[in-house]
């Protein structure tokens, strides 16, 4: 995060709360040594780690299947000049334990666009962090319009 810039750091759990309550995010991963950015539908674990349905032969399996990715999702009002995102850090992997495969079919995420044989990315929250602008005024009160 950048301390100085005028918007309002946001704590973990104002973060995680946050992202329970917008149904699509990006997930930020590397694809030949260039940043890649793809939306993704998603939803939170009990833990505060993301989670993603996909295709099992998809080529974002491929790229993320234990690397260190980020993943953001925000909220933005243009009329009020307001709005949060946030950002997690950490590992993602295929679960691959049948068990939790099993619950994540019941709880976790539908998959946008279905395929015959799908699994479960979970990303890991190692660092969650996050920032607002409210109301169209930085954190030192002066308005972004003046």
């Amino acid at each position: 995060m950048y301390p100085n810039d005028g918007f309002r750091e946001l704590e973990r759990q104002e973060c995680l709360r946050l992202l329970a309550e917008v149904p699509v995010g990006r997930i930020v991963h590397t694809r030949q040594a260039l940043p890649a950015v793809l939306p993704v539908n998603f939803c939170l674990d009990g833990d505060g780690a993301v989670l993603l349905r996909t295709a099992a032969a998809s080529e974002l399996v491929r790229a993320i299947d234990g690397a260190v990715v980020a993943f953001e999702a925000d909220q933005v009002d243009a009329v009020t000049h307001s709005g949060w995102s946030v950002v997690v850090t950490g590992a993602a992997s295929v679960v691959r334990d049948p068990a939790e495969h099993d619950r994540l079919t019941r709880t976790g995420p539908r998959s946008w666009v279905p395929s015959p044989e799908e699994v479960f990315v979970r990303i890991e929250p190692d660092l969650v962090t996050g920032r607002a602008l409210v109301g169209g005024r930085s954190l030192y009160g002066v308005r972004l319009s003046d």
